[in-house]
């Protein structure tokens, strides 16, 4: 082991956890929130001149623009980063009801609290970022018991688990990614479910067509875009269809994309800078 480590400096705000599930790459040790700066802890054996490209490439992800001052690279006296990053991930609440917790964490007294254990891994989606929150409560909302659900671009499996816990009678969730999908059924095993939760390697052109009375999609602008007009086969006459993975900014655009195709949009919600979107849709087949 090296007697040094790369230190990445990032001046942004975006979540640690969820950039940290964004590179997928042996050299990544962990990272570290210092107020509004995220370190990232590099193994020097692993260490190349792309790596800063590759860092730039999840920010974009993520919804930031990369500047040239907003990486910072030196290097620091190797430490524990394993036992550190361990430290840093604490459970969180959100809505009512919905609390997430690392599996090192004891579970809630509560009983009314619906209580899964996700450890950040490389996949999208710890519950950490404000649109997987935006979505988790408007889920909380939203179910009343024995709905199908359908997670778009389901990640880490978050909101599907979170919609069969809520009272939904099944939700399918599928990703293009398969990390993330090994990810997602290494958590709903995790986690006790079955039968009821199904997780997918696939996009939505390859989807089998279904009614669904909640379908969630959490993913990039560009992909929702994309998915506009196909969605609408999918969605029950009285569905709804929740929306993010947006920037505030994103919201004209993006809402009249969908209106374009039949939509209607509900609501919005956001969080700092993040949107979130509610659609219905009347659509019939011919």
């Amino acid at each position: 082991m090296s007697d040094y480590t790369i230190d990445i400096l990032i001046l942004t705000s975006v979540d640690a956890n969820e950039l940290t599930g964004l590179l997928h790459h042996p050299g990544l040790l962990g990272t570290w929130v210092d107020n509004h700066t995220i370190h990232v802890y590099w193994d020097p054996t692993h260490w190349s001149s792309d790596i800063p490209e590759l860092i730039q490439i999840a920010l974009q992800t993520l919804g930031i623009t990369p500047s040239k001052d907003m990486l910072c690279i030196c290097t620091i006296p190797s430490q524990d980063w394993n036992a550190i990053w361990a430290s840093q991930v604490q459970p969180i609440r959100i809505g009512q009801r919905v609390r997430i917790r690392p599996s090192w964490v004891p579970a809630s007294t509560n009983p009314q609290d619906i209580d899964l254990v996700l450890d950040p891994k490389q996949a999208f989606g710890t519950g950490h970022h404000a649109t997987t929150q935006l979505l988790t409560e408007w889920l909380e909302d939203t179910i009343q018991g024995g709905e199908v659900i359908l997670d778009v671009g389901t990640g880490s499996g978050i909101l599907a688990m979170v919609g069969i816990r809520l009272g939904a009678e099944r939700a399918q969730g599928f990703d293009c990614d398969t990390q993330a999908i090994d990810c997602a059924r290494e958590y709903a095993q995790l986690n006790g479910f079955g039968e009821e939760l199904v997780f997918s390697v696939a996009t939505l052109d390859q989807y089998p067509r279904a009614t669904i009375d909640v379908i969630v999609a959490n993913v990039d602008r560009r992909t929702l875009l994309e998915i506009a007009n196909p969605l609408k086969q999918f969605l029950a006459p009285d569905g709804r269809l929740f929306l993010s993975g947006l920037l505030v900014d994103d919201q004209e655009e993006i809402s009249a994309a969908f209106e374009e195709h039949g939509w209607t949009m509900l609501e919005s919600r956001t969080r700092g800078e993040w949107l979130a979107l509610k659609f219905t849709h009347q659509y019939k087949l011919s």
